[in-house]
């Protein structure tokens, strides 16, 4: 940074002034410009060229904190606004995000010798040059998130997610996959990807999720395709809650133009907050009875979580097999057609066995297919997600599952 960062500090209930000045101490990219509460009173202190960005700092979520980053953010929506949350997050940080907030961090300010100042100084800088740059971490300027679901195992749902995301970077996407099936995900195993840093290192790591962090942990394909790989062993999903991933996805969303999520089969907490998270969904299917009645039990549920239909594709897989379930029957079992028809194709078992998507080197109908699929994510909102929708009700929220 060329010049310090003029920062308002405001303050929840219970925290020290002096601790937080003790912990900005020596933070030569930090001036501070004054401190106020952090509560809706205080929105009255923040004046209009007195600072650059906002820090709140507070130990317990509340809803003056909320109802100060909300308000701080639509009276001054070119400064950033930087949490410091000391404590158990527990939803705290996707509320914060939801209000405004450009970065959460949880620190110990209060905790001589600790860090928290560092962490806001670095928070801060990458804040504002986003801002200054009006690069891809801005408001209005971040990624879709597409979610791969299979409500049946064994439909080729890993398969969909692999080559739909390959065929986004060949399309000159910048795009990343995340391998949301923490216990059995084979993400890695079908693009030939070592899994040398996995979702679970990137959890227990600490600290904020920043784009310099995240690059550290992903794998990189040979089609551009960045991947966050599942855990190496199924004990270790259950370090990956569902705040990190909330605040994974937020992360990711800001440093690329797509993230595609591939997912366990099931309605499980992770999938439907990557549900939550989404602006656009893939239903994938096979031409059997089982998988149809399935996937219209996942179809339906999505309805009762009021997703917007027209953001929801249901792919086929298999579609051209002769097993005594006609396109008519899919269809009607299903409720809707199906969006991509993905024929059989002997270069499909390939592709897997040799971790070779087949967008990658076939010229097979299955490639065309999987191209098609991509196609239609492409034109893609500011990403306001799914979860947007006027009085929409969340299955984990509801404690149910499919």
């Amino acid at each position: 940074m060329l010049h310090a960062i003029r920062t308002t500090m405001a303050l929840g209930a219970a925290i020290d002034r002096a601790s937080v000045e003790a912990a900005c101490e020596g933070q030569s990219s930090i001036a501070v410009a004054g401190y106020i509460d952090a509560s809706p009173a205080g929105l009255s202190e923040l004046g209009h060229d007195s600072h650059d960005a906002i820090v709140v700092v507070c130990r317990e979520e509340s809803d003056d904190v909320l109802g100060f980053i909300s308000g701080a953010v639509d009276q001054r929506p070119d400064r950033p606004v930087v949490v410091l949350f000391e404590g158990s997050a527990n939803g705290f940080v996707r509320r914060a995000i939801d209000a405004g907030a450009d970065d959460l961090i949880n620190g110990a300010v209060l905790t001589a010798g600790s860090d928290a100042g560092g962490q806001v100084a670095f928070a801060l800088e990458k804040a504002v040059a986003r801002r200054a740059g009006g690069g891809q971490g801005s408001r209005g300027s971040v990624g879709s998130i597409i979610t791969v679901l299979g409500p049946k195992g064994g439909t080729g749902k890993t398969l969909t997610a692999c080559n739909m995301a390959v065929a986004l970077a060949q399309a000159g996407r910048r795009v990343v996959l995340v391998d949301l099936d923490l216990q059995f995900g084979d993400v890695g195993l079908a693009l030939g990807l070592a899994p040398d840093r996995t979702i679970y290192e990137l959890a227990m790591s600490g600290g904020a999720l920043d784009a310099e962090k995240l690059g550290d942990f992903l794998a990189e394909h040979e089609s551009g395709l960045r991947v966050l790989l599942a855990p190496r062993r199924p004990d270790q999903a259950s370090v990956v809650q569902g705040d990190f991933i909330r605040e994974l996805l937020d992360a990711l969303r800001t440093m690329t133009d797509h993230v595609v999520i591939d997912t366990p089969p099931s309605f499980s907490p992770e999938v439907i907050t990557a549900i939550d998270k989404s602006n656009g969904l893939c239903v994938v299917a096979m031409l059997d009875a089982l998988s149809l009645k399935n996937t219209r039990l996942a179809l339906e549920t999505l309805e009762r979580m009021r997703i917007p239909q027209e953001t929801i594709k249901v792919v086929l897989n298999r579609a051209d097999t002769r097993v005594g379930v006609t396109l008519e029957d899919a269809a009607h079992l299903l409720g809707r057609s199906p969006d991509v028809l993905v024929p059989s194709h002997r270069d499909i078992t390939r592709s897997v066995n040799e971790a070779a998507p087949i967008v990658t080197g076939s010229s097979s109908d299955a490639r065309q297919a999987f191209e098609a699929l991509a196609q239609m994510f492409l034109p893609h909102d500011d990403g306001a997600g799914v979860a947007a929708s006027t009085g929409r009700r969340s299955l984990l929220r509801r404690g149910k599952g499919a």
